[in-house]
């Protein structure tokens, strides 16, 4: 047994009910094989097994009262998970599903991610079984100060920065922080995903998604090929997704698709900016479903209970690219095989792990250019980190300025998974060099402070 199947193992045995915190352990750690050899040191230092572990995990009770003026309950989650090279950073997860098992798996992935940034920050992760949806403002606010009332304690600037994800917009991290520099008395760079009034950065709401076609063009670049002309998927249709959609429509590209739970849409017109205006206010004004989009615009066709990818796979649909954007494990391998079928020929993940492991070995053995979730979607934890700096500095940079450092940033990340593949795996695997890339920056820092 080698070294790293044996690390895989005990990650498993020691964690039982936890399927994706295994998944994501499995997928980085299998990749990571050549850097046994080449680096004794890190074997010496039991730098595979310590990573895996979390500094620490904070569960807690939230308990608020709705508008009804009933007790309500939920969990709340902060796993912090690494911080060899700087404070924990990691967003804020509010939705049914969530559990301890994924929020480990989010926090294990912000490690390498963050890393890939070039930036100072370490890897984290939390948030709550809490469902905003169909919640008033008002009872949104009630549960998120219950939920700082108890994470202020374990969060800081030079500590643990969360910031937005699933769930968790302007609005959830604006009631947080006003709560937080409440019971602390201190305005300081607590939170990231701030409005630009009270210390947010230009270009953060749209960082992920303009992030994931950055570094998209990147991989198209290598092979001499551009946007221009190409159809689009596109899954979710919340914050990722809108921007994903607005940037490759900037980029001459089509965007076709959106979803959402109770199902898709496909406009074979594409999505303008008209549309995308109004899927704007439809998702963060009224929080409505994809199926309006269809009942406004004829040109759209809306399939009840099915997800993007559930489209190519039983209606054959033609399409270049795909951005799934909408959350973990949404591709299997049955949906890759029919995306690679139908002429897609990129995949750059927005959302985090949403290929599941079959998937992503369908698309490396079809010649996909396949942009890992921790390279290709670190545009939006950048950005954070230049928020960071910003506030730290009490100064803001303009927002053609951030954007520019944004596309700096995916260019980078995207060299470093280039080289990292050449020297430890095979030229062009993203996934190898992005896991590596990430990994040997934090294994360093690691061995350089000891066990600690």
């Amino acid at each position: 047994m080698s070294h790293i199947t044996d690390v895989i193992a005990k990650v498993k045995g020691k964690n039982p009910g936890e399927p994706e915190f295994h998944q994501a352990v499995e997928e980085v750690m299998k990749t990571l094989e050549p850097t046994v050899a080449k680096h004794p040191e890190f074997v010496k230092w039991k730098i595979y097994e310590r990573i895996c572990e979390p500094d620490r995990v904070v569960m807690f009770r939230v308990p608020w009262v709705d508008d009804k003026g009933e007790v309500q309950v939920n969990k709340g989650f902060r796993v912090q998970f690494n911080n060899a090279i700087g404070p924990y950073k990691g967003g804020l997860r509010f939705h049914p599903s969530v559990n301890l098992g994924i929020i480990k798996f989010l926090g294990f992935e912000q490690i390498f991610k963050n890393s890939l940034t070039t930036l100072a920050m370490g890897g984290g992760k939390g948030g709550s079984d809490f469902d905003p949806k169909g919640k008033s403002d008002l009872e949104v606010m009630k549960f998120t100060q219950s939920f700082m009332r108890e994470l202020f304690r374990h969060i800081g600037a030079d500590v643990d920065v969360p910031a937005g994800d699933i769930g968790v917009g302007g609005r959830e991290i604006g009631f947080m922080y006003g709560y937080y520099k409440k019971i602390r008395n201190e305005f300081t760079g607590v939170l990231t995903g701030r409005a630009r009034e009270y210390g947010g950065s230009l270009i953060r709401p749209e960082a992920t998604g303009y992030g994931a076609v950055y570094f998209g063009a990147e991989m198209l670049a290598t092979r001499k090929k551009d946007y221009k002309g190409l159809r689009c998927l596109v899954s979710g249709k919340g914050n990722v997704s809108q921007y994903t959609i607005e940037k490759i429509t900037q980029l001459g590209g089509k965007a076709l698709s959106i979803c959402d739970s109770g199902g898709t849409i496909i406009d074979e017109e594409g999505i303008d900016a008209e549309k995308l205006k109004f899927i704007m206010e439809l998702e963060n004004v009224r929080r409505g479903r994809a199926k309006e989009y269809a009942e406004k615009y004829k040109s759209a066709k809306y399939y009840e209970g099915k997800s993007v990818w559930d489209v190519v796979k039983d209606g054959g649909l033609k399409f270049d690219c795909a951005f799934p954007s909408a959350t973990q494990n949404e591709i299997n391998e049955e949906h890759a095989k029919a995306m690679v079928k139908n002429g897609c020929f990129l995949v750059s993940e927005g959302a985090n792990m949403p290929s599941n492991l079959a998937a992503i070995k369908h698309f490396q053995e079809n010649n996909v250019l396949y942009g890992p979730a921790k390279a290709a979607n670190a545009g939006g934890v950048a950005t954070s980190g230049l928020e960071m700096a910003q506030q730290s500095a009490r100064w803001y940079w303009d927002r053609n300025e951030v954007d520019q450092k944004l596309q700096r940033i995916m260019k980078d990340i995207h060299q470093q998974c280039l080289d990292a593949s050449e020297t430890y795996a095979t030229k062009g695997d993203y996934l190898a060099g992005a896991n590596i890339a990430g990994f040997v920056k934090v294994a360093k820092a690691m061995v350089a402070q000891g066990v600690v």
